[in-house]
């Protein structure tokens, strides 16, 4: 009798059938998509896969998936997936959260999940505006932002969603941008492949209420000159012909932007990318300035001990000091008392 060979899954598969309400042409179904796509390719199974989320647009990721999935409360997912992998090691978890929502209500709770490094993937769409809410400026506005709750312009700094994940001990941290559908697989694909927390910042645009923010480093015409794609291993260089460089200005320990080619520069000059440096990681996703090119790709990876698996060995130490361990006979000693 021969043997049926399991059928492969498409992105079609990890649909479910809700209706996806989410305003037209906004970035939130490019992303959909591109996640569709990468558990299809990494043949994810949907039984052992979660998606946990908590409040705004980005949060009704887990109704348009076929799998598991929480739509929990504002700021708390990071509480729920953490449970969640600590309870089933196993499961393949993934966080969906918003800049709102993971840096203003649950900036707390982020911090912690990625300064433990729970084996979870992070998705951060960031589109620097609070979407759902009607359009008040979030935490990644930037100074000067307009809006319902700052008529005058936003007298905030913006916080810098990839150097707080790196300040909070993130070991993996990558940037994507929302329409490319080729590059955001890959970077999925790597933070899934990475064993402890994985923090993918995603710029997505809000077409209702803070309409191409990213356009002058996302759009096509725009993305060669001010966009650089980081490869461990590879030289950082961009510009239509790769003419640009990041080279190290070592009296004063920052990075400076040169053409090649100009003032004696060379090829050799220009900087490596160590994606295991944090020092270098720090300083590309900080780069400012109208020459400075927003870096893109994978910055930061060092993988470390994870939390889970620190609880995980620690349960088992327990279980093996005490073979004969009884819960009941623990939770009834000492003084308790019965309640007819």
């Amino acid at each position: 009798m021969n043997e049926l060979s399991p059928q492969k899954l498409t992105a079609k598969d990890y649909a479910t059938d809700q209706e996806v309400r989410w305003c037209p042409g906004c970035g939130d179904y490019a992303i959909l998509k591109s996640v569709q796509k990468t558990l299809a390719d990494l043949e994810a199974d949907p039984a052992n896969t979660v998606f946990v989320s908590g409040i705004g647009c980005s949060s009704r990721f887990p109704y348009y998936m076929a799998t598991y999935g929480f739509h929990t409360i504002h700021g708390r997912a990071p509480a729920f997936a953490t449970g969640i992998k600590l309870a089933n090691p196993g499961l393949d978890v993934w966080m969906v959260t918003g800049d709102g929502d993971g840096l203003s209500i649950g900036g707390n709770h982020l911090l912690h999940v990625l300064r433990r490094n729970v084996d979870i993937q992070i998705l951060l769409f960031n589109n620097e505006i609070y979407g759902l809410t009607k359009g008040q400026y979030s935490p990644t506005s930037r100074p000067g932002t307009r809006s319902p709750s700052s008529p005058g312009g936003s007298i905030e700094r913006n916080l810098n969603p990839c150097n707080f994940a790196l300040a909070a001990g993130a070991c993996f941290v990558a940037r994507t941008v929302d329409t490319d559908q080729k590059h955001m697989p890959e970077i999925l694909k790597r933070a899934h492949g990475h064993r402890g927390a994985s923090f993918v910042e995603i710029f997505q645009n809000c077409i209702v209420f803070n309409d191409a923010v990213f356009a002058d480093f996302t759009d096509k015409k725009n993305a060669p000159e001010r966009q650089l794609r980081a490869e461990h291993g590879h030289k950082l260089v961009f510009g239509p012909n790769n003419e640009k460089g990041l080279r190290l200005d070592r009296d004063n320990v920052a990075i400076e932007i040169v053409t090649i080619g100009e003032n004696g520069i060379t090829e050799d000059d220009i900087l490596v990318h160590d994606e295991t440096d944090a020092l270098l990681a720090q300083m590309l996703v900080t780069l400012d300035g109208p020459d400075a090119p927003v870096v893109v790709g994978v910055i930061y990876c060092n993988p470390a001990d994870t939390y889970d698996g620190g609880v995980a060995s620690q349960v088992e130490s327990a279980k093996s000091a005490k073979p004969n361990a009884d819960m009941k006979e623990l939770l009834f000693a000492g003084s308790t008392w019965t309640v007819d």
